[in-house]
């Protein structure tokens, strides 16, 4: 199900977790682009990682980086699937439960605010309970499938 989430209320702190100390979040450099999208493509798959293409082709870039002693520790992207959407979001199984998502999430949703949205849809959200420990999400009725129908499966 696709989510609504509103961004001119977001959460005040971007990180405030303990292990924010052990990673940074920051706007992707275009150099970086094939280094990022294989590392997509090896831990979330050719979808996401085409997706995030889209985010490359933006200006500014709309995807974000975690990094973690100088290596892809997550990503997150908006505008990718769609204007308007955040995602694809992704945490290297290492990382997870560290606060890199949420400090990701909150960068990506800043960002967009900072762009002129005033709402984004989180599409597909895989974990709402992930969304709704930060925000507060609205879930869009009948949106499954929703952007994604006829999607093409490899």
């Amino acid at each position: 199900m696709d989510l609504l989430v509103r961004l001119y209320g977001l959460p005040g702190d971007t990180i405030n977790d303990a292990g924010a100390a052990e990673f940074t979040v920051r706007r992707a450099f275009a150099a970086e682009k094939g280094i990022v999208r294989t590392w997509i493509s090896q831990h979330f798959g050719e979808m996401w990682a085409s997706e995030s293409e889209a985010a490359f082709a933006r200006l500014p870039i709309s995807c974000f980086v975690a990094v973690a002693d100088n290596q892809v520790a997550g990503f997150a992207c908006y505008d990718a699937t769609t204007r308007g959407f955040f995602g694809p979001i992704g945490v290297a199984e290492g990382q997870r439960r560290r606060g890199v998502g949420r400090a990701m999430l909150l960068a990506t949703l800043r960002d967009m605010a900072g762009q002129g949205y005033g709402y984004a849809i989180i599409g597909a959200a895989g974990s709402a309970a992930f969304y709704r420990r930060d925000l507060n999400v609205v879930e869009i009725p009948d949106s499954v499938p929703g952007f994604y129908r006829g999607l093409l499966k490899g």
